[in-house]
């Protein structure tokens, strides 16, 4: 891609957009939220048209004018935000528009069998015939790899975020095939802020920065250090958080949990000016502890108190009231509304707060409004912009600018700082600190084993379910955590 050009309503989302991919590379593709990486996919993957510029496949120029013919040329894309057809079964996303036809009806048994057998060759553990709706966003984020992977005929696949939704283990296999595709000759294109990834699996890279590129190359030729302050354009420093990690009262309180078949006889306590952190595999219960202990599912039994309060199980207007605030790991589904304005879903959880005689009043909502986006620096500074149009990073700074609106007591993050770029995670980690020095207390989940070991006091290990070790201090160390999780 050579010198790719497109604005958006006159403002320039990519100015000087190159990339180059051999075949046999795994090139990471960097760059902080708003870099213009997802302008310049969406460009190759004819889901958008650029102003100027070439693309050339084999040294043979092209021009995409929709998706299909993009696909037609051997592209295949694992999107960030999950693009499943939610009541079609695992096998019906993984072959949809391509399914086997006998006598001009869908061939299911072969279908299903299709499936089986990819799925197998991935290593993936997934029914073929269990509909997508019923499976974790984790389960679905590889089906969508699945998915691309099916198309025998591409020679460049494009992953965006493919980790972000996945643990360490499934993360580990997922690139053992890329290494395994690569070294058949397909192009990788791999799109992550965990730079960590970058150096386990890639061999070359592209730094994208405000629309054009500033840096690209070998892999070996480059330090983390050195790749970041590219990412951000500047020197950087550890990033550590400074906290005083002495707890205070305790705050949230929970005894003898279980929801089967997710989790049994979970107990912890949350105090004020803590961080306390869950880590887990996949499937071993960490979102569905978060998600009962603020009501979205009923507990078959336990207790959950909030400064001695009992709460009541299944009622999440129970918990609001109470002064705890969760943050779902699936922004873009349970997160925001995408047709909204910013402002709207800045307010969207304390209008009745904002009322008066049954009315809105605007001035109220306006200085809630500008007060969120000042402390959490939503760019563009716009209240009127669509959610939807924002980047990654800025759309989860809404989510928590609304939970904070709240003035709770208690943060309940499941993988607060998925999909976002460096700088926008030190901007989360900084409203953490500032939360708990104002004798909060924050539940965060993370599948990042250096974020939860920076931002946490301390750490509940899950495992299958159940709660099997809580580290901190000097016993607190990657070998540990995997240790007890694996």
């Amino acid at each position: 891609m050579r010198r790719i050009r497109k604005s958006f309503l006159g403002a320039r989302a990519l100015v000087d957009g190159n990339l180059e991919v051999s075949r046999g590379d795994i090139h990471a593709l960097c760059g902080r939220n708003g870099a213009g990486k997802s302008t310049l996919l969406n460009i190759l993957m004819g889901f958008l048209r650029p102003d100027e510029g070439a693309i050339l496949i084999d040294g043979r120029p092209v021009r995409f004018a929709d998706a299909r013919q993009a696909f037609d040329a051997g592209i295949a894309i694992v999107q960030q935000e999950l693009s499943a057809v939610p009541n079609l079964t695992v096998a019906e996303n993984i072959f949809l528009g391509a399914e086997p036809c006998r006598r001009g009806f869908v061939d299911f048994r072969q279908l299903n069998r299709n499936a089986e057998e990819l799925l197998a060759s991935l290593g993936f553990d997934i029914d073929p015939k269990a509909t997508m709706s019923r499976l974790s966003v984790a389960l679905q984020q590889l089906v969508e790899i699945a998915k691309a992977l099916s198309h025998r005929n591409a020679d460049i696949l494009v992953f965006d975020e493919p980790t972000s939704a996945i643990g360490a283990k499934d993360t580990s296999r997922l690139f053992q095939v890329f290494r395994s595709l690569a070294a058949g000759g397909k192009g990788i294109i791999f799109v992550t802020h965990r730079i960590d990834e970058i150096f386990a699996v890639a061999n070359t890279y592209t730094v994208l920065r405000d629309g054009a590129r500033v840096a690209a190359g070998k892999i070996c030729e480059i330090t983390r250090e050195q790749l970041i302050e590219s990412m951000i354009g500047g020197e950087i420093g550890s990033g550590a958080i400074q906290r005083d990690s002495r707890p205070g009262n305790p705050l949230l309180e929970v005894r003898n949990l279980t929801r089967a078949p997710h989790f049994a006889e979970i107990e912890f306590t949350l105090h004020q000016g803590e961080v306390l952190g869950i880590f887990g595999l996949t499937g071993a219960g960490r979102t569905e502890v978060l998600e009962t202990v603020y009501g979205l599912a009923r507990a078959d039994a336990g207790a959950i108190t909030m400064e001695g309060r009992l709460l009541r199980s299944g009622d999440v207007p129970g918990a609001m009231e109470a002064g705890i605030a969760y943050v779902s790991e699936d922004r873009k589904r349970a997160g925001l509304v995408p047709s909204a304005t910013v402002g709207e879903n800045l307010s969207l959880a304390v209008l009745r707060r904002l009322q008066k005689w049954g009315l809105i009043q605007a001035r109220r909502e306006r200085a809630a409004i500008g007060w969120a986006m000042e402390t959490l620096r939503i760019d563009p500074p716009d209240p009127g912009q669509l959610v939807g149009r924002l980047s990654g990073g800025n759309q989860q700074k809404v989510v928590l600018g609304r939970c904070l609106l709240t003035e709770p007591k208690v943060l309940l993050l499941d993988e607060p700082t998925r999909g976002v770029d460096v700088g926008a995670k030190r901007e989360i980690y900084s409203l953490i600190s500032n939360f708990t020095k104002s004798n909060g207390g924050v539940v965060m989940v993370s599948s990042e084993i250096e974020e939860i070991m920076e931002v946490c006091d301390r750490i509940l290990i899950l495992r299958r379910g159940r709660l099997v070790e809580a580290l901190s201090g000097a016993a607190l160390t990657p070998k540990a955590l995997m240790m007890a999780a694996a």
